[in-house]
């Protein structure tokens, strides 16, 4: 039987471990699952809670704070598992939520990364912005989800309760097969918090393998527990991290291709925080954009460390919309992803 470790990253969440943490020692009934507390040096009362209320839980420490990136990859150094569950502190889970995915993956050997149905926890009939049933990408980096594009998310009638191949795997809810996150050097630590999931599942469809959604397994997400939509340090976040994304694992000559819509579409969206008066929005943008830039160096040389990595694969391009996903919602006016044309 295969080990699963059921991992949750917490950070003075003692509130949402009080809440979600017995559902989920409920309904991890998989055989060899553990469930492991990986602990990012919390100031509050979040270790003295677990001693005392749930004294069976492993606790990994890690000595500093390093955001959702650092603190998995420093923690899953310590952690021996076949499949790593990275599971968000503020997610209720159901029934057979391990059993379903985990039963899937083991059918195809190339599935490296899956995710399951993810539906908001304030509105259970709606699906949740962070992943919602699976997500793709467009052309020029954009992540959107099947179920929710930009802030559209869709009401769950049904709609998308196939199995298929995605692109990327919520972070949210993210099962791996723990050799292949090792094998492609796990999380980056550089994005601190936002799109490393995106970046993990990058890097493994580079060298081949698949990314997938199992809709049989759901999971109910608060969301915005850390950082919420409008703070600033969020917008630095998404707009710096999405370019290290598509600079790491595009090629060179792809990049290029895309460098001038790309970052007309980024000067776009600043020169709009700017007209509706949104200065904090409008200097995250641009001190992201930046931020991005005066790093390039290290961005060479990460693509060149995963260019050697799959000289001799195929990557694996399912996923990824030939088209502008801005296009298509803002303009063309499709705000449902079955309305997407591939």
């Amino acid at each position: 039987m295969q080990k699963v470790a059921v991992v949750i990253l917490n950070y003075n969440g003692k509130h949402w471990l009080e809440k979600f943490l017995p559902n989920v020692i409920q309904h991890s009934t998989y055989p060899n699952t553990e469930i492991i507390i990986a602990d990012n040096a919390s100031t509050d009362d979040s270790i003295e809670f677990l001693a005392a209320k749930f004294p069976n839980i492993k606790i990994v420490s890690n000595k500093i704070n390093t955001g959702y990136a650092g603190g998995y990859h420093d923690a899953l150094q310590h952690i021996e598992s076949d499949f790593y569950v990275l599971l968000n502190s503020d997610v209720e889970v159901t029934p057979n939520w391990i059993e379903h995915v985990i039963y899937y993956m083991q059918q195809d050997e190339t599935i490296a990364a899956c995710q399951p149905k993810i539906l908001s926890h304030s509105d259970k009939n709606k699906f949740e912005y962070a992943g919602a049933a699976g997500g793709f990408i467009d052309k020029y980096g954009f992540p959107f989800c099947r179920g929710r594009i930009f802030e559209t998310c869709e009401t769950d009638v049904g709609q998308y309760n196939s199995n298929i191949e995605i692109f990327w795997a919520s972070g949210a809810c993210l099962f791996i097969r723990a050799k292949l996150y090792h094998a492609v050097g796990g999380l980056d630590s550089d994005f601190f918090a936002h799109m490393e999931e995106i970046d993990l599942c990058w890097r493994l469809k580079n060298i081949g393998y698949k990314i997938y959604y199992c809709a049989d397994s759901i999971v109910y997400h608060v969301g915005g527990g850390t950082l919420n939509k409008s703070n600033p340090q969020k917008t630095f976040l998404n707009f710096r991290n999405n370019r290290i994304l598509l600079h790491k694992n595009l090629s060179s000559n792809e990049l290029h291709s895309i460098a001038f819509i790309r970052n007309m579409l980024d000067g776009i969206a600043w020169l709009k925080a700017c007209l509706t008066f949104n200065i904090k929005e409008a200097n995250a943008i641009k001190n992201a954009i930046k931020a991005y830039y005066k790093n390039k160096q290290k961005w060479d040389k990460k693509r060149n460390e995963i260019e050697q990595q799959f000289t001799t694969k195929i990557p694996n391009k399912t996923g990824i919309l030939n088209d502008s996903i801005v296009w298509l919602y803002f303009i063309k006016g499709l705000k449902k992803f079955n309305q997407i044309k591939w």
